[in-house]
């Protein structure tokens, strides 16, 4: 299987790329596939472009996925969608598994959100297959947009390491479900090859991972002298991010996938 990578030259697809070379990059000037097996993972970042161009998730996550779409009414393609756990939106019931409700919350998060139920009936009209991958928080060297919006652990990683002070919101007490850059791209080659058609897919650890414990190992791996503030979430982080997320993982253990570069190993690597 060779697949037809759209988005690339991002932190994601780069990796991909890299650990899986045989693969064919698609560049944004021919959006027409090289292959029956397609993987897009072309997307904004953050909930936060509503303050400064209001149109650029619509047109990124959507408008131009459907200029994709246009040259894929093959049945003999399959069409696999990197996705964002940010879709599930505010929610209680943790771990969260594919077959949950979404609720999201940000123009980010909806369309994306949008853009899976857009892939499935596009899907089911011109029966082509898909699956839909949605992706945990990815850590690891490497991502030049980590910012105190999008990969924000990696980016107060690096104001440690420059003694830099930063804020925690809740103290810390925050959950998230994080992986390695190299376990994400192996899960992601594991469902391409493996996973059923037409199905989702949780890409992730299946376990909680509090972000004060991350922060405090970072602290002493990289001997920093940096000052830690707690602050309470501003108002619209408080609206569109939930507190608290994980996923259940069972569907992706099936196919025999198993985490195998542990946090500390993560946070160390990023420390450096």
């Amino acid at each position: 299987m060779k697949l037809s990578i759209y988005g690339s030259t991002g932190f994601i697809g780069s990796n991909f790329m890299k650990f899986y070379p045989k693969h064919i990059a698609i560049n944004r000037e021919n959006l027409k596939p090289n292959s029956k097996d397609i993987l897009y993972l072309i997307s904004t970042v953050d909930n936060y472009n509503i303050f400064d161009d209001i149109t650029k998730d619509v047109k990124v996550n959507l408008e131009l996925l459907c200029k994709v779409l246009n040259y894929c009414k093959s049945e003999d393609l399959t069409f696999n969608f990197i996705s964002s756990w940010f879709v599930y939106g505010k929610t209680k019931n943790l771990p969260a598994d594919e077959s949950q409700i979404c609720n999201p919350k940000g123009f980010y998060s909806i369309t994306k959100k949008c853009a899976e139920d857009l892939i499935i009936s596009f899907c089911n009209t011109f029966n082509v297959k898909y699956r839909i991958l949605r992706l945990c928080n990815v850590l690891g060297k490497g991502d030049l947009r980590a910012s105190s919006k999008k990969n924000a652990i990696t980016w107060m990683i690096n104001q440690l390491k420059l003694n830099k002070k930063i804020d925690l919101y809740n103290e810390g007490r925050v959950f998230r479900d994080i992986m390695h850059i190299r376990d994400v791209c192996d899960a992601i080659n594991m469902v391409c090859n493996n996973g059923a058609k037409n199905e989702i897919y949780n890409i992730g650890s299946g376990k909680p991972t509090e972000l004060r414990s991350i922060i405090d190992l970072a602290y002493r791996y990289t001997n920093s002298s940096s000052q830690i503030n707690f602050i309470s979430p501003p108002p619209f982080h408080t609206k569109v991010q939930s507190q608290d997320f994980w996923m259940d993982n069972t569907k992706l253990k099936k196919l025999g996938f198993s985490q195998k570069i542990p946090i500390e190993t993560t946070i160390k690597e990023l420390s450096d």
